[in-house]
């Protein structure tokens, strides 16, 4: 077979059926559980003015080498979103609705990332945000809402780590902490963990590199440096958890992958993928994005959770498989009228899956379809049928006799077939 003359590009893939079914289903399930809370959907645009974007924090490999960005055609800025919150935001800012608004979101980001199992260029995510409430019984809630998610598809496997990075006053005196830690003992970081450090010592936390581990490990915590009442807001969300019997583990020196969270810190890790690559989902209060962005001084709080880590996750416990969308029923017609046509969308009209064959093949030829779609039933319709005004019914997967039926009588007699 020749090599097409185009293929996807690096990063990204084509998906078919069953994995768009799977997919599908998931985005479903997540749509169900947000409804149930009282969020309602909301779609942002897939490309923003660059500027949306670079508020996510100049030290985050986000913003200073993954952004997709361009000029378009009238001498804009533009960037496909690499993460949904900042736009959620945007909007927000733009927009004004009642609060606290509950929004909930899914399609695909764009980040020029190295691709590799369970990472590509261009991936889904669900999420949720609320917008307008200081709460922390809105963390709890949005938390929740996680847990229940992964539950409801089976997923059982996942670690909530949870954190506090405090409010806006408490981080300078954790980051000259953090700083001074680090710059004791410099040469023994990393030379990108050095670069960052330059510009915000709380992504060194985020490094992942060997050669960070040690010092990492060693480094002091932001909880010590809480508020009281960042610590009080903390000891809610915690106390909240218990309550609901939503398991977690604290996790002193999470921090994420942006610059932009205040407060309540969390992620989820699967256990069944590799620990390098386990954090199928997370998120955190943004309490300061808004008003960076050009709206009011109103809290944020929210998650995102990978699709392609979750299934993968899924995957390894075996678990979430791809819903049957194959035909119930195949229509096999050797008549050149409208009989094929006819009966196919009557039957789907009264929610039966049904397909058929095309292109005038023989009965020996439409058969080998039917049994190939994995149809329980055949519908098959002759010349002598069709005058008759009447079908055969020939079950597919069972050794039952084949019946003529009144044409009157065709999806009531299939749907008994199909329940059998």
């Amino acid at each position: 077979m020749a090599k097409p003359s185009f293929q996807a590009p690096p990063g990204t893939r084509d998906l078919l059926p069953p994995d768009t079914d799977r997919m599908r289903q998931l985005v479903t399930i997540f749509a169900s559980e947000a409804a149930s809370a009282g969020f309602g959907q909301v779609i942002p645009p897939m490309f923003e003015d660059i500027g949306v974007f670079t508020r996510l924090g100049e030290a985050s490999d986000v913003v200073s080498k993954e952004l997709y960005d361009f000029e378009d055609k009238g001498g804009r800025r533009i960037a496909l979103r690499p993460e949904q919150t900042a736009s959620v935001c945007r909007m927000y800012a733009e927009q004004r609705p009642l609060t606290p608004w509950k929004a909930w979101y899914a399609g695909p980001n764009f980040r020029y990332d190295k691709p590799q199992k369970g990472r590509y260029r261009q991936f889904d995510q669900v999420g949720a945000e609320v917008i307008g409430s200081n709460d922390p019984d809105v963390d709890i809630e949005l938390i929740a809402l996680a847990a229940r998610f992964f539950d409801r598809i089976g997923l059982q496997r996942v670690t909530l780590l949870l954190n506090s990075l405090g409010d806006k006053s408490d981080r300078p005196r954790y980051l000259d902490a953090l700083r001074a830690h680090f710059e004791a003992d410099l040469d023994a970081l990393s030379e990108q963990s050095r670069a960052t450090l330059q510009v915000n010592p709380l992504r060194v936390l985020d490094s992942k590199r060997p050669p960070d581990a040690e010092l990492i490990a060693s480094a002091p915590v932001i909880v010590d440096y809480l508020s009281d009442d960042a610590a009080a807001a903390f000891g809610r969300v915690q106390a909240g958890l218990d309550a609901l019997g939503v398991a977690y583990q604290l996790a002193p020196r999470l921090v994420r992958g942006l610059d932009y969270y205040t407060r309540t810190t969390f992620e989820f890790a699967a256990d069944g993928l590799d620990a390098a690559q386990n954090a199928v989902g997370g998120g955190g209060r943004y309490d300061g994005l808004i008003a960076d962005l050009g709206g009011p001084e109103d809290p944020g709080v929210g998650f995102a959770l990978g699709v392609d880590r979750t299934l993968l996750a899924c995957d390894a416990d075996d678990l979430f498989d791809a819903p049957d969308t194959s035909p119930e029923v195949w229509v096999v017609s050797t008549t050149d009228g409208f009989e094929a046509l006819e009966v196919s969308a009557e039957l789907r009209a009264a929610g039966v899956r049904t397909d058929r064959s095309f292109d005038g093949r023989s009965m020996k030829a439409q058969m080998k379809g039917a049994n190939r779609s994995g149809a329980a039933v055949a519908v098959i319709i002759g010349a002598d049928e069709a005058a008759a005004g009447m079908v055969s019914l020939r079950p597919l997967r069972t050794d039952d006799e084949q019946a003529l039926v009144q044409r009157t009588e065709l999806v009531a007699k299939v749907k008994e077939m199909l329940q059998s």
